[in-house]
């Protein structure tokens, strides 16, 4: 794609998210998303959780700065129903929006997500933006967030067909606790 009235095109490669990206994550996240992003009921299934293992990415500038971030985190559909990742968040430095670095974060996260074996990926997010990457609300209606959010926007994308069979009850929390570390360590 190239540069169309003064943009300038940046180059940037998706990492595993590390130990040292905590603040420019927190940072960026702040700048993208604002202040009240903490209360989201997303927040309450990722607070005192670590993000699935492998599933933490960053997007880089040539400079080496944070410009993007994903994260997938272990949920349980339902009182013992199957385990998931619920996506989130997923943030691009704002000045840096529709240059292709949230799509190309979405699809590096699903790859790594269908290799290392997993079944679907809910978030809670905007249908037209999340629809192009295959989600959508039609197998979420049996199941329900922890705390306030609009039904409309709870999504799901399964990786292996019919991980989403049967899936009904509250989204909970199912991944690996923080013990004696930073909120924000990365494992």
């Amino acid at each position: 794609m190239s540069p169309s009235r003064g943009e300038i095109a940046r180059a940037f490669v998706i990492v595993g998210e590390g130990v040292g990206d905590a603040a420019a994550r927190e940072a960026l996240l702040d700048r993208a998303m604002g202040p009240k992003r903490k209360k989201k009921s997303s927040e309450k299934l990722r607070r005192g959780r670590r993000p699935s293992e492998g599933l933490a990415f960053v997007a880089r500038d040539v400079s080496g700065g944070v410009v993007g971030t994903v994260r997938l985190w272990d949920v349980r559909l339902g009182e013992g129903g199957p385990a998931a990742l619920l996506l989130g968040p997923l943030a691009v430095e704002p000045g840096l929006k529709s240059g292709g670095i949230g799509s190309a974060l979405m699809r590096h996260a699903f790859a790594e997500a269908a290799r290392l074996g997993h079944g679907s990926i809910l978030l809670v997010g905007d249908a037209p933006y999340y629809g192009r990457f295959g989600f959508s609300a039609d197998r979420t209606g049996a199941l329900a967030m922890p705390g306030p959010y609009e039904r409309h926007r709870l999504l799901a994308l399964e990786l292996k067909e019919g991980a989403l069979d049967g899936a009904k009850g509250t989204i909970k929390a199912a991944g690996r606790k923080i013990k004696g570390q930073a909120p924000d360590f990365v494992a």
